[in-house]
């Protein structure tokens, strides 16, 4: 006869006390830390207000009933909603993600880290809203900062050496486990608490990866992380009303997340929990596309002025990429919308081709109706070079090669053009970040009127005025 199982409880799983212990302990020391995040913090406000121009965007944001006001409530950039921060985690995810044109991270996962700053930016606004209003300090932006490095670095390095698309699952799971996290630190709870919020996180399972794949590819992939980081909202302020935890909600057997999702094998940490993420965070500088082509479509810049000519004459289109991106963004057939589009490495390729850049218009029905872009399309192979694969995976270098070299009838060729490191790799750093202001500011310009615009770059080109400013200071700021 087999032995009932014993109801014992049980202690906290380490990586529930690990993540616990870093939010509410960690000092964070990297100055470097802090300016990547203030660019992070700018440029994932900007990427929020440029979606607002997209109708799929804008009809899914606001309060869950129409017409509710929360007094004091959080308040959604580029609009004029005032909600509680559940609901304004949402519309900041969703807004922030929309276009696929903020942060990335890239390892044996993949995602996004400034997806959090939907939990960050809604709770710390409306705990300064309340404070203010209880004649009490608001949170300044630095604490912002700082617990956008930290969800940075708990995503991050749980994607490191642990691949939930390989069993199905989507990567806005850590989204929500980071959120978790921070907002519940954010809201003054205590270690006991991020464990118990953790926890109730994790037994939330993934949402599937059907919506970024053929053939489902939709908008969910827009809106899962707004999803993700306002369930993170939620499990924080359950929280902190006395809501119980599960220690072992990873490594119970048979019920615990390892066993049922992740198949029984245990989830890993590369390395200490730190600063790591943020300094080396991917940034989408020159146009929104799904990263692991960034590179693909600066080649096809580059061969735009050598091709803009002599369409008829290709005979083919060379890409040689990495593994993930074969994995993810290699699809022939029928593109059936932007968020098709915007995963496809054809698709990005040929428009890089043809128009020589790449905006977030480029996905819409009105370009996609082009006949050379599918005759393009046709005409590409894409194969892996074990290389790119390997140094994609290799801490000191985290590469995103591509290369493209085009076949002309006549048996003629253009060069084949490598790019190893996107615009903004770490490695581009100071190539990048003067053209990334530019974008930051050009968002802006999208939704706000000049005079709020400068006094928004004028609060961010100085950094010790920025971390200083309270944060409902800040977000209003970005009210229309």
């Amino acid at each position: 006869m087999k032995d009932a199982a014993r109801n014992l409880s049980s202690q906290p799983d380490q990586l529930l006390v690990d993540i616990a212990d870093y939010v509410a302990q960690y000092k964070i020391q990297s100055e470097e830390a802090y300016q990547t995040a203030r660019y992070c913090l700018m440029d994932t406000l900007g990427c929020g207000l440029l979606a607002l121009q997209y109708p799929a965007c804008t009809k899914l944001l606001g309060p869950v009933v129409p017409g509710t006001v929360v007094p004091n409530g959080a308040r959604v950039p580029g609009t004029r909603y005032e909600l509680d921060p559940v609901a304004a985690a949402f519309n900041i995810g969703c807004a922030i993600r929309w276009l696929d044109f903020n942060d990335t991270w890239l390892a044996a996962e993949w995602g996004h880290p400034s997806d959090n700053l939907g939990a960050i930016l809604a709770v710390a606004d409306f705990l300064s809203r309340r404070y203010t209003a209880e004649s009490k300090k608001p949170l300044a932006v630095r604490d912002v900062l700082t617990a956008m490095i930290k969800a940075h670095e708990i995503q991050g390095i749980l994607a490191l050496e642990n691949s939930f698309n390989r069993v199905g699952l989507d990567h806005v799971l850590l989204v929500r486990v980071a959120s978790t996290a921070v907002a519940t630190q954010l809201l003054g709870g205590t270690r006991a608490q991020v464990i118990n919020a953790v926890s109730n996180a994790w037994i939330d399972g993934g949402a599937l990866r059907t919506y970024r794949h053929a053939p489902n590819t939709g908008s969910r992939k827009s809106w899962a992380a707004g999803d993700a980081t306002s369930r993170g909202v939620q499990h924080a302020l359950m929280s902190l009303k006395g809501e119980m935890g599960y220690g072992s909600s990873l490594s119970a057997k048979t019920w615990g997340f390892c066993d049922v999702l992740f198949r029984g094998q245990p989830l890993k940490l590369a390395r200490p929990f730190g600063s790591y993420v943020m300094e080396h965070i991917l940034f989408k500088i020159a146009f929104p596309a799904e990263f692991h082509a960034q590179t693909a479509v600066e080649a096809a810049f580059k061969l735009h002025p050598l091709v803009k000519d002599r369409w008829e004459d290709i005979e083919q289109i060379a890409i040689t990429t990495h593994e993930s991106a074969i994995r993810i963004i290699d699809k022939t057939g029928p593109l059936h919308n932007p968020a098709d589009r915007d995963h496809c490495l054809q698709y990005m390729v040929a428009i890089g081709l043809l128009h020589g850049m790449l905006n977030a218009d480029h996905y819409e029905d009105a370009t996609a109706k082009d006949p050379r872009v599918d005759a393009l399309r046709g005409r590409m192979a894409v194969k892996e070079d074990k290389r790119y694969s390997l140094e994609y995976l290799e801490p000191d270098k985290r590469s995103i090669a591509n290369a493209v070299q085009v076949f002309f009838k006549d048996g003629s060729s253009t060069p084949k053009i490598e790019v190893e490191y996107p615009l903004g790799h770490r490695r581009r750093r100071t190539e990048g970040m003067p053209l990334l202001m530019n974008k930051f500011k050009a968002n802006l310009v999208s939704r706000l009127p000049a005079h709020r615009v400068e006094n928004i770059l004028n609060v961010c080109n100085d950094a010790a005025r920025l971390d200083a400013i309270p944060v409902n200071e800040f977000v209003d700021y970005f009210v229309v």
